[in-house]
């Protein structure tokens, strides 16, 4: 599709035949640095920024805005504003090409790991835009709770703590906890909906009670 500069997108992809394109803590890391270096407009060479910490290395300027994102076993979720013309398909190339030079090299694999260049979905309506921050960051739910959108949430407060702990997605950066991955994101892009740690909360929390109450009702 079409991608047009100051519209919003969300973009995804899977393993090829939905296999794990994220087997261990190190390939999650990776995955992570590089949603910073390769949105970048200067060329980076990983191993002489390896040690580094992501807010003292100079990307040069934004290929395009990062508002949320999640990493999950066989797929991930990005949630973009297209700042520049061709940026998001300029950016997802470098992250895809490098991340699976970097896995295939590990795992001493030839071949695709993902299906395809990328999925991006046009978000034009604002309230669909605002959906889109709890449905990327409630995705990490269904690693403990699978069933959980047909059944409810159990165990909200256990939940709540996974959702906490787990470091690989954006949702640390709206409950203002301080890390080095804040740099990945661009929240001045993005309207502020989320303007206090507690509006984020009550606002996922709306998605739990929700589901929970349809599931009762349904």
């Amino acid at each position: 599709m079409p991608i047009a500069p100051n519209e919003y997108y969300h973009v995804y992809n899977r393993g090829v035949e939905k296999r794990r394109i994220f087997l261990d803590k190190k390939d999650r890391e990776r995955f992570l640095r590089l949603l910073y270096l390769a949105n970048g407009e200067k060329p980076y060479v990983l191993r002489l920024v390896q040690g580094l910490p992501l807010n003292e290395i100079d990307v040069g300027k934004r290929q395009a805005a990062i508002g949320a994102y999640v990493l999950m076993p066989n797929h991930f979720h990005i949630l973009f504003k297209e700042t520049r013309e061709g940026g998001i398909s300029a950016f997802m190339e470098k992250l895809q090409t490098g991340y699976a030079m970097y896995f295939n090299k590990k795992y001493e694999r030839v071949g695709a790991l993902f299906q395809g260049t990328f999925k991006a979905q046009h978000v034009s309506r604002d309230e669909h835009l605002e959906y889109l921050f709890a449905y990327i960051h409630l995705n990490p739910v269904k690693i403990v709770e699978p069933k959980w959108k047909e059944q409810g949430v159990k165990n909200p407060e256990d939940v709540q703590r996974y959702l906490e702990s787990y470091r690989y997605s954006s949702y640390p950066e709206y409950v203002e906890t301080p890390r080095e991955e804040s740099v990945i994101l661009t929240k001045d892009a993005f309207p502020e909906y989320f303007s206090e740690r507690h509006d984020f909360k009550d606002f996922l929390d709306d998605w739990f009670s929700y589901s929970s109450e349809h599931t009762e009702n349904s």
